[in-house]
């Protein structure tokens, strides 16, 4: 008894849709293969399922591209034209943003100014002035963080006599802290009572006190 003909629609369940996608996928690429090698012809065939999965063959006696400039002079149609002119106009708009991004690194740094408007004076400044708070913000980040380090020291130094102090921590405290005195100086109160030797870097101490304003 003959089998009775499918009705070409789309296959609403996505698994029987699947299955027969895989199944005739394989004939077509059968079929492909017979032309191939019955009529001496060249076959170039590509196929995407509906999830994006790629099948595809090319006779051996060609490629993919062979075959497609071939249709492109039989036919008479570009293919590579729109993707071409796609692609010149991503590189012309890449250029004019690398122009204005130099453009704007010159105007930070004093340069090529003339010709600016004052609205566009003002957005300059306040761009500086938030990059100047930003910058001053992570220095007392990293002072604070410093100083944490300082003042562990020294307790580990009081727990254990036989602790020797980093000469490391207390140069990186003091050549943080003397920027930031200029511009917060009312930011550190250091006081250190009753060294038992003079030199700071020789470090012992009875008791100390460094506190944070």
């Amino acid at each position: 008894m003959g089998r009775g003909k499918i009705e070409i629609k789309k296959i609403e369940n996505p698994t029987n849709r699947q299955v027969t996608y895989s199944k005739r996928r394989v004939g077509i690429l059968k079929k492909a293969k017979e032309l191939t090698v019955l009529c001496d012809a060249q076959v170039s065939l590509i196929m995407f399922s509906s999830t994006g999965k790629l099948a595809d063959y090319c006779s051996p006696s060609t490629d993919i591209k062979g075959v497609y400039e071939r249709y492109q002079v039989v036919t008479g149609m570009d293919l590579w034209n729109a993707q071409y002119e796609r692609m010149q106009n991503t590189l012309k708009h890449l250029n004019e943003i690398n122009q204005n991004l130099r453009k704007e690194i010159r105007q930070r740094k004093g340069e090529e100014l003339e010709g600016m408007e004052i609205k566009e004076l003002r957005g300059l400044e306040q761009t500086l002035e938030e990059s100047l708070r930003i910058v001053r913000q992570r220095k007392l980040k990293s002072t604070r963080e410093t100083y944490r380090a300082l003042v562990h020291e020294l307790e580990m130094k009081d727990d254990n006599p036989n602790y020797a102090f980093s000469a490391e921590n207390h140069n990186r405290v003091y050549e943080n802290s003397i920027p930031m005195v200029n511009d917060c100086p009312q930011m550190f109160s250091f006081r250190v009572v009753q060294p038992i030797q003079p030199n700071l870097l020789g470090i012992g101490y009875e008791s100390h006190d460094l506190s944070l304003a």
